[in-house]
């Protein structure tokens, strides 16, 4: 999501306001409960920023602050996610260090350039790739059971694809978690718990190296932030473990679910 998007725009008059009144007594319950319910659906199927952005602008913080937060709270979740994969084995790190660097180097791009340009076409098009990924998925059932042949060198693969991801996670945001997936069950042939665990270093990544660019520009507020990254944390520990337990028959249908939720966010918000 960026700043540019109706949802945001809908918003856009609290710039000048403080935020909403609300205690602290019950702003930062709220805050926690959100990041653990997020972070337990996005360490398994991606998505959660469909559950914090509408609460961060709903209790009256302004979009860009919003934006810079959520990165903030995402990257414990995304962290904690990708910590449970390598203690598993799912993930290995050295397999992925091509992919590391690139993206954070596409997620900082993207960050920067979005406070600039109107990401409006890009919103216009990513719904349909989505429905893309749902159809190719339900129409190839034993997708993701089993790793398979690589049509793709490891090298190239995350060159290519780090760019592109972390770019447009740094940029746009919504489906990232689905598109790596995708790209390599793909690409490297990667099963789709090894590919979920994988997906969770990519997007820790580029949370990083978007919110150090969000810290750079002042748009972190640091005590909504942590609480709502400690929710994201154990929520993510929950959720990850869920995977590496119950495998691919039960990442499948959430993850689609997921995406048709994108898809229909993304279809709404262009049609307002």
């Amino acid at each position: 999501m960026s700043p540019a998007s109706p949802t945001l725009h809908a918003v856009q008059h609290l710039l000048d306001r403080k935020r909403l009144p609300m205690p602290a007594l019950l702003l930062l319950p709220l805050l926690f409960l959100t990041g653990l319910v997020a972070g337990l659906v996005d360490s398994i199927a991606g998505g959660g920023g469909l559950i914090t952005i509408p609460v961060l602008l709903g209790v009256g913080i302004p979009p860009h602050s919003a934006l810079g937060t959520n990165k903030l709270q995402a990257s414990f979740g995304s962290g904690s996610a990708m910590l449970t994969f390598i203690r598993s084995g799912t993930v290995r790190l050295k397999d992925c260090r091509t992919g590391v660097a690139y993206t954070a180097i596409g997620s900082a791009l993207g960050t920067s350039i979005v406070q600039k340009l109107d990401p409006g076409l890009l919103r216009q098009v990513i719904p349909w790739l989505l429905v893309v990924i749902v159809l190719y998925t339900l129409l190839t059932p034993r997708l993701g059971y089993e790793d398979i042949h690589p049509r793709l060198k490891p090298g190239p693969f995350f060159f290519s694809a780090g760019l592109v991801l972390g770019f447009y996670d740094g940029f746009l945001g919504p489906g990232t978690g689905s598109f790596w997936v995708m790209a390599l069950m793909l690409g490297l042939g990667f099963n789709m718990i090894r590919a979920t665990g994988y997906t969770k270093v990519m997007n820790f990544t580029s949370n990083v190296a978007s919110l150090i660019m969000f810290i750079r520009g002042g748009s972190v507020l640091w005590r909504e932030g942590l609480v709502m990254g400690a929710g994201q944390f154990v929520g993510a520990r929950i959720g990850a473990r869920m995977v590496v337990r119950k495998g691919t028959r039960f990442i499948r249908p959430v993850f689609i679910t997921m995406v048709l939720t994108i898809i229909a966010k993304l279809i709404w918000e262009n049609l307002h």
